[in-house]
């Protein structure tokens, strides 16, 4: 509870620069590894889709792109202020009829068993206190032979890459993001702590399949910087 707590407060803090840092930081690849998330999931223009972990509902939003009318997108996240500015930026671009943003805790979605298509999330699921318990809770929500699909950072495998990126993300974006969203908790010194303990990409694979998801594939992507793993419900 204490872990939750610290770490909506921290995303508080630094939700107005979220977006803006999280394109600086990773020279724009977000966008694209998002674009691949939604692809490899099995999306189709008449899904239904859950997003948790939403933040300011970009990883929704990519997702909104492939549908029809007759498809939607939920974004949840239990960090109101990031849900405030995702809504202010989806009125910006015209674009309010994309996601529908639910304020929830993944641990316990507010939603019916087999209700969605697809159940996503994008860079969040590492911030849940209970890995295990938050997939299974997207399992649970998801229809049977529905997709769950899981983009997160990874550690590099190559050993000289991954030395020059550990420099990168241990040393330089922790002070640049916590420079430009001045932020005094070193937020931005969290994210490199968070993906260093998190689970390597086998280990990520067996926990989705004792939470009951099936067919688990994973791709890394740019060097191994991130990963997408799928996994189906039985």
């Amino acid at each position: 509870m204490q872990q939750a707590h610290r770490i909506r407060n921290l995303f508080s803090a630094i939700a107005r620069h979220y977006d803006f840092l999280n394109s600086l930081l990773s020279l724009r690849f977000d966008r694209v590894w998002r674009r691949e998330t939604v692809n490899v999931s099995g999306v189709t223009p008449t899904s239904k889709v859950l997003d948790v972990c939403t933040g300011t509902g970009e990883l929704a939003l990519a997702y909104a792109d492939k549908l029809e009318m007759s498809g939607s997108v939920i974004g949840s996240d239990f960090c109101f202020e990031m849900l405030v500015v995702g809504k202010q930026k989806v009125k910006r671009q015209d674009r309010t009829h994309a996601f529908v943003p639910i304020e929830a805790d993944t641990l316990t979605l507010p939603f019916a068993d087999n209700t969605f298509d697809i159940v996503s999330v994008g860079f969040g699921i590492r911030n849940v206190s209970d890995l295990e318990l938050g997939i299974r809770e997207m399992t649970r929500v998801a229809v049977p032979g529905g997709r769950i699909a899981i983009l997160e950072f990874t550690q590099p495998v190559n050993p000289i890459f991954r030395g020059l990126y550990y420099f990168y993300f241990t040393k330089i974006l922790p002070f640049i993001g916590n420079c430009i969203s001045r932020n005094k908790d070193d937020a931005y010194g969290y994210l490199p702590r968070s993906v260093l303990q998190f689970p390597n990409c086998d280990a990520l694979k067996d926990v989705m399949e004792h939470s009951g998801l099936t067919d688990v594939q994973y791709y890394r992507k740019t060097l191994g910087i991130v990963a997408i793993h799928v996994g189906k419900k039985m």
